[in-house]
């Protein structure tokens, strides 16, 4: 009766295996969890004892809190609760480590598994039939992704103003485009550059021609100057550049002479407003040559129009435009303009598809055309758009799709 009336509190614990055994055990909260665990092997694995390892193979895990129990530590000290779940789970075995010799013969194995020679593999292709692969068919395979871009950009381009000019606020839509244009720095100068050479001493016509064609660089450019200062040609303007006065009228003339027919007689202000953006949008998007690559080729003998036409088809690479020139040059100046088939199953397809129908209707779209249209190596920046992104997204997929089949 004294054993009884100051034994600790019994707790009743639901105990649980992996192969789904499950239990009750009645325990005083101050049995340690090593007898714990021995209760509980002797019920789910009778017999296990006689090997005193059993116990040490096995551990218990509170439930609630995934903790492992300490087998020297008391079910009290461990806070186990009253119908606490506990898991007896036995222990993995520890990774043994390789013997030596095992070590030894697998190198050995892979020494023996190294690629074959120059000789070996002749040997065992001596039988095949010979055949050539035809590399400029690879090469043109390569690149026809690109050009193909380029022929739907154009055509695209064109399905773009056509249903914006349907959009009743296109006008302000598109002034608001003109004014995100106005803020490229592409023609901009580094006026603390320009500054510092113009306080120097020299005129500031040439400095800003010198930090143009040395990237901004003050250092490169006063040198450029220096090397310069007795040069009759030091004050021409660029190569491919026209004087500050004239680009404004012949790049406009270019515009109106790629947009067509003037939309004048359409009646319409709204139409003719929107056009002269269309105008706008298209002369601040004309393609800018190299300078530097411009100067190069031409010291190479090559007439500055040709080699303008050069750079403009190699995106600016000044080795691809040396290439260019001396061979065939294909694909012309003039390929560059043409849009793709309108009636062809890709175009079509494109057209089809809802994400580039919707993608057409949002002037940043056609601004992205325009852009990827003369500089090529801004597609990168287009793509990563969250706007324009997945509609160039979906142009490559439904091209890839249509090439394989």
């Amino acid at each position: 009766q004294e054993e009884k009336i100051f034994a600790g509190k019994v707790l009743r614990l639901h105990v649980c295996t992996m192969e789904g055994a499950e239990w009750l055990e009645e325990v005083p909260e101050d049995t340690t969890v090593e007898k714990l665990k021995e209760r509980c092997l002797k019920h789910c694995l009778p017999g296990s004892l006689e090997d005193p390892k059993t116990v040490t193979h096995h551990k218990l895990i509170h439930a609630t809190s995934e903790k492992v129990l300490t087998d020297t530590k008391t079910v009290l000290e461990e806070n186990i609760q009253d119908r606490d779940v506990l898991l007896l789970i036995k222990k993995r075995a520890p990774t043994l480590l390789p013997k030596m010799a095992d070590v030894v013969a697998e190198e050995k194995r892979k020494q023996e598994q190294k690629a074959p020679d120059k000789d070996a593999i002749l040997k065992a292709t001596a039988s095949l039939p010979a055949r050539s692969v035809d590399r400029t068919v690879t090469h043109h395979n390569m690149r026809d992704f690109q050009t193909e871009l380029r022929k739907i950009l154009v055509s695209l381009i064109e399905v773009a103003q056509k249903l914006l000019a349907l959009n009743p606020d296109a006008v302000e839509l598109f002034k608001k485009a003109n004014a995100m244009l106005d803020e490229d720095e592409e023609d901009r100068v580094d006026e603390i550059a320009l500054r510092q050479l113009t306080e120097m001493g020299f005129p500031e016509s040439r400095a800003v021609k010198a930090l143009r064609l040395n990237h901004m660089s003050v250092t490169q450019a006063m040198e450029w100057l220096i090397e310069h200062a007795d040069d009759p040609s030091v004050d021409a303007p660029l190569p491919g550049q026209a004087p500050a006065e004239a680009p404004a009228e012949g790049a406009a003339s270019s515009a109106e002479a790629a947009a067509g027919p003037s939309s004048e007689e359409g009646g319409e202000e709204a139409k003719d407003e929107l056009t002269e953006i269309f105008k706008k949008i298209r002369r601040k998007r004309e393609f800018r040559p190299d300078p530097r690559a411009v100067i190069a080729l031409m010291e190479m003998g090559f007439d500055e129009k040709e080699v303008v036409d050069a750079l403009r088809v190699n995106n600016n690479q000044q080795n691809a435009a040396c290439e260019w020139l001396l061979g065939d040059r294909k694909p012309s100046p003039e390929d560059l303009d043409k849009g793709i088939d309108t009636n062809s199953p890709l175009f079509q397809a494109i057209l089809e598809n809802p994400v580039v129908q919707l993608g057409l209707t949002n002037p940043k779209t056609l601004l992205a055309f325009e852009d990827m249209l003369e500089n090529p190596l801004n597609s990168t920046q287009w793509m990563n758009d969250p706007e324009t992104g997945p509609v160039m997204l979906q142009i490559s997929r439904i091209f890839q799709t249509l090439n394989r089949t």
